[in-house]
């Protein structure tokens, strides 16, 4: 990625894999950018989207048509920087305005080298994606930008998603601890593969104290904190790439630790439990995607970024290694698995956020469903 001083009304130019180009203003910073061409379904929150770890190496082209006008602050970040290789907007705030912003989203951008492209029909450009799947891209801007042959051969040399292993290059590289808020019940070992500052948050809410562990753990490492639950984080990537914390799950599920699992996690324990994985056609990315919880009937509105599932029967209890396991949270929009459970061992995972920053907070009980697995357990 390569960025400039940007001027007022710089070209850029958007490019996909299948030759669709999108001609428009450069945004952020001035360069080009390679990624997957996603799209968010967002209102809000567009600060959490660009910092969520999960984005990385995609270019994230927003559906709400009007971005930037609350600025940006240095409190609701999800991790310490910006994480999607690109990003699309229509429509940018000219002047932002909210008592909490520290500067305007453009100037984040550009101080981050975040490569953008804005006054694009992402209209136009999210039904492209919907339709063909989501895809390579990439951004182009500049006074001297290449020509479109050359755009499109460098968008079909860039990595594809598919069989992509990025987790170890958004986690930690070293041990932390987030401690309880309030008085402490429970330990929790976490292992991040590109965890979001508010799930340790939420938890840090009911008691516990979490330790925050690199993708890189063993389960030797878990074990040393002496945990009361295990919990596997949502982050990038192909699951079908991630070889080593399924088989540090399978040695927690061995071990039939309270376990939870977000988003990634979730991935993890479906292929730990023997369970296949696949890549979605243009994946479930924004703050507004219902998902039913099986166990209860409830209908929740919920917060997702991922592009692959789990491929898991819906219609029958299957038996795995580690005993019995069912879908517990299915997608209403297209019936994508959206959570499994164990039947015979305290173990659990969504396919969601339901720390969701920001928002919708319908899901947040699964924290507490977390804390009660391991009371029960204690007890």
């Amino acid at each position: 990625m390569t960025t400039s001083t940007r001027g007022a009304k710089t070209p850029a130019v958007l490019v996909l894999e299948d030759g669709r180009m999108f001609r428009g203003r450069a945004y952020g910073a001035v360069g080009e950018t390679f990624g997957e061409a996603v799209f968010s379904t967002g209102m809000t929150g567009y600060q959490e989207t660009l910092t969520d770890p999960s984005y990385h190496r995609q270019v994230v082209v927003m559906t709400a048509p009007h971005v930037g006008n609350t600025g940006v602050n240095d409190e609701d970040p999800e991790s310490g920087r910006i994480w999607v290789s690109g990003y699309v907007v229509r429509d940018p705030a000219r002047v932002h305005s909210n008592w909490r912003a520290q500067r305007s989203l453009d100037e984040e951008l550009r101080a981050q080298g975040v490569v953008g492209i804005s006054g694009v029909d992402t209209r136009a450009l999210t039904r492209h994606l919907r339709e063909r799947g989501a895809m390579r891209v990439g951004i182009f801007s500049g006074n001297a930008l290449p020509d479109e042959g050359t755009m499109l051969a460098e968008v079909r040399q860039a990595s594809e998603m598919k069989g992509a292993n990025l987790s170890a290059e958004v986690a930690t590289k070293e041990t932390y601890v987030v401690p309880a808020i309030g008085t402490k019940k429970f330990t929790v070992a976490a292992v991040d593969l590109g965890i979001k500052g508010m799930t340790p948050h939420r938890m840090a809410e009911r008691g516990i104290e979490v330790h925050v562990l690199p993708a890189t753990a063993t389960a030797e490492d878990i074990y040393a904190v002496n945990p009361d639950g295990v919990f596997f984080s949502n982050g990038p990537g192909d699951p079908a790439t991630a070889d080593h914390p399924v088989s540090v799950m399978q040695a927690v599920l061995a071990r039939k630790t309270p376990l939870f699992g977000i988003c990634f996690g979730n991935q993890i324990l479906g292929r730990a439990l023997g369970f296949g994985t696949y890549k979605l056609k243009y994946g479930h990315r924004g703050i507004n995607q219902p998902v039913q919880d099986r166990t209860t009937g409830k209908v929740e509105v919920t917060a997702h970024n991922h592009g692959f599932a789990v491929d898991a029967p819906l219609d029958k209890v299957s038996d795995t290694p580690y005993g019995r396991a069912e879908v517990s949270h299915v997608c209403l929009n297209d019936q994508v698995v959206e959570g499994l459970q164990l039947l015979d061992q305290p173990a659990f995972s969504v396919q969601y956020h339901p720390e969701a920053a920001a928002g919708p907070h319908d899901a947040a009980y699964l924290f507490d469903r977390f804390v009660n697995l391991m009371e029960a357990e204690r007890a």
